[in-house]
């Protein structure tokens, strides 16, 4: 198969590029805008293949995204291109507006109308993969799972542009007969993340004995997935998922943030014998929490698990050992990373 991954050069997305070139005979097509979180070093393993092509694209660009397809022609797509930090959403809805749900409806009008020229036999093949989230779901109480039937209630401008481009995306497929998967995941972790979100952030904050912000109390719920078994999820449903159903995919490790923070600062203080920082857990500091946070989101992943025989392989502590021993071993990768213009400061205070 020839497949366009949008998001290429994410976290997530280069997660799956990293597998397909690796583990498939499939070219891929990584249609990436390069924004702060897009890096191409996180491909550098794959990017000598023959197979792996880079598209220097924004899926604002309608133009531009029309040009790959002509270009390409590709059997799939697989649109994980988004804004994704909540509190970047907060003190920036627009931008999430733009990407999220102008992009997603970009993206569907020009495969749209490129699947219908199809022959029946393609046309039979083709899927367009809609990569999405949990927090559409919106704020689990203390008990309960997110269910696939489960109605939305996003509480964030992120969350509500997902849950926008989800409708978008079932509505393209009841009105046109377009045929599509959607997958929402929990919080993903491991290899290559971004250090806004919260292990990358803590585990370096540490390394430097800066203060590790912990939001409200800590005792927010969070439902933890390693990259990779993310990864194999997702190339999985875009093969052999039924056109037009939706599969939740989680980790089955819920954890408080303030138990994910102590455990990183657990696996410093043993990998990092001679820091001066030990016990890292002195490091923690308690802020305000940021506006509208969800208390606690939960995977009922059975679906993904019955149907396509997809279960995570990672314990959280076997991928959160794997995560850190990446962090400490790839230093370089993070101090390329930020020298842009994130600096690991507190975002999404909902102040301007």
């Amino acid at each position: 198969m020839k497949i366009i991954v949008t998001g290429g050069a994410g976290f997530i997305g280069s997660a799956v590029i990293r597998q397909y070139i690796q583990d498939t005979d499939h070219e891929v097509v990584n249609l990436d805008a390069l924004t702060y979180a897009g890096n191409l070093e996180s491909l550098q393993s794959v990017a000598g293949s023959s197979r792996y092509l880079f598209e220097h694209v924004d899926i604002r660009n309608i133009d531009e995204v029309r040009r790959v397809f002509e270009q390409y022609q590709p059997d799939a797509i697989m649109h994980l291109a988004a804004e994704s930090h909540v509190d970047r959403s907060i003190d920036g809805p627009a931008d999430f507006i733009q990407t999220n749900i102008v992009g997603t409806f970009n993206l569907l009008d020009v495969a749209r109308s490129y699947w219908e020229n199809l022959t029946a036999e393609r046309k039979e093949i083709f899927r367009f993969h809609h990569v999405s989230t949990d927090e559409v779901y919106g704020d689990l109480g203390e008990t309960g799972l997110f269910t696939e039937e489960m109605a939305y209630e996003p509480s964030s401008p992120y969350s509500a542009s997902k849950a926008s481009s989800d409708h978008l995306v079932r509505a393209w497929n009841r009105t046109y007969g377009f045929p599509i998967v959607i997958t929402n995941c929990s919080n993903n972790y491991g290899p290559y993340q971004f250090p806004e979100k919260l292990i990358p952030l803590v585990t370096l904050n540490a390394l430097e004995g800066k203060a590790l912000p912990i939001y409200g109390k800590g005792d927010q719920i969070r439902d933890w997935l390693y990259v990779d078994d993310h990864a194999r999820a997702l190339r999985l449903v875009l093969e052999t998922g039924k056109n037009g159903e939706t599969y939740n995919i989680g980790g089955h490790n819920e954890k408080t943030n303030l138990e994910v923070v102590k455990t990183i600062c657990a696996l410093l203080d043993k990998s990092v014998p001679e820091s001066k920082y030990i016990p890292h857990e002195q490091l923690i500091t308690y802020v305000t929490d940021r506006p509208g946070h969800d208390v606690r989101y939960a995977i009922d992943a059975n679906k993904i698990a019955k149907e396509l025989g997809w279960t995570p392989d990672e314990s959280f502590e076997s991928g959160m050992e794997k995560t850190i021993k990446w962090y400490l071993d790839n230093s370089e990768w993070c101090q390329h990373v930020q020298d842009g213009s994130y600096k690991r400061e507190r975002l999404g205070a909902g102040e301007k």
